[in-house]
């Protein structure tokens, strides 16, 4: 018989899947690692196992304890997962720009969540990521996550995710291009696939209100590039330990409403229903059009579902709101 010993045997080993219609005025070949596939309908379900196994080797994690997790929902998901697997509560902390159903699906899972604002600085008592490591300090037998710093998050794609692109596209991968947020998928997956083969091309993707594309081209980490965007789960105003700077090879910037727009299209041309930073990472890959040839294979990473977004990308009243639609 196969089958897996619980859910979190299922993480991993998600399709690639070609693009047809959106990248059809591109000389390459453009496919789509598709990480909805996982149990958590993210790529994040990869390093929220990972971060967790290695916790528990080193004792940062003892039995019965409590995960606390500053996240836009994705690691929380994957972590509030293995939580209820492995027996641990899980304390979600997270930023009032996420939509409801992100909020929801958390609480679904048994999540304790703990809504912080936006709009303020990351050191700031009130941010997500101050509460959430106040409240480890706070909570006996308690284990502070910190997916931005935490090493096992660039572990789990230099692992799983790098390895299964290169055997998928039986190492004639070209090129990958992927949103940066905590760093760890484009870190690990950039460092195995540079590895295997020096000459792969490493893109991030960003979005304006974010500090990476400037610190990586000027090394100046500039507070004036920092205001707040509309796009969940790419970009930072804060520069984490995950992301290798070294490995990447440059970043594009897409706009809040290109981002917007092209998650739609996705769904609709190319029957992929996705979440917002889908269609950030496509619209990157779109402006990148001069770096690629005939040959290549462009490899993008679609980050989690759009079942997270019903109340706002696919939502014409909310698009409206926005200025993204007439």
């Amino acid at each position: 018989m196969d089958y897996a010993e619980n859910i979190l045997g299922t993480i991993g080993k998600t399709p690639l899947v070609k693009l047809n219609v959106l990248t059809r005025e591109l000389p390459c070949l453009v496919l789509a690692k598709y990480e909805t596939f996982n149990p958590g309908n993210s790529v994040k379900d990869r390093m929220a196992v990972q971060m967790v196994d290695d916790a528990e080797a080193e004792g940062k994690l003892k039995p019965g304890g409590t995960i606390i997790e500053g996240t836009s929902g994705n690691t929380g998901m994957g972590l509030a997962l293995v939580a209820a697997v492995r027996g641990y509560k899980m304390i979600c902390v997270i930023s009032d720009k996420q939509s409801k159903e992100k909020i929801d699906i958390l609480k679904g899972v048994g999540s304790e969540v703990y809504v912080c604002p936006t709009n303020v600085a990351p050191d700031d008592p009130r941010s997500y990521y101050s509460t959430a490591r106040r409240l480890s300090e706070e909570i006996p037998n308690s284990w502070y996550v910190n997916q931005y710093d935490n090493p096992s998050n660039t572990k789990a794609h230099f692992l799983t995710t790098g390895p299964e692109i290169w055997e998928q596209t039986d190492g004639k991968v070209t090129h990958f291009v992927v949103g940066v947020g905590t760093g760890g998928t484009i870190s690990g997956v950039g460092t195995y696939l540079k590895s295997k083969n020096p000459n792969i091309k490493v893109w991030g993707v960003d979005t304006y209100g974010s500090v990476f594309k400037k610190y990586h081209e000027t090394g100046i980490f500039d507070e004036n590039e920092i205001y707040p965007y509309i796009t969940e789960g790419i970009g930072e105003d804060i520069l984490p330990k995950n992301v290798n700077f070294d490995i990447i090879d440059g970043f594009t910037k897409v706009t809040d409403k290109d981002a917007a727009m092209y998650t739609r299209r996705l769904a609709r041309e190319e029957g992929m229903f996705l979440g917002n930073s889908a269609g950030a990472a496509i619209k990157g890959v779109l402006q990148l059009r001069e770096h690629f040839g005939k040959d290549d294979v462009v490899v993008v990473l679609f980050h989690d579902h759009g079942s997270r977004y019903v109340g706002k990308i696919y939502n014409d009243e909310w698009m409206k709101k926005q200025g993204f639609l007439e």
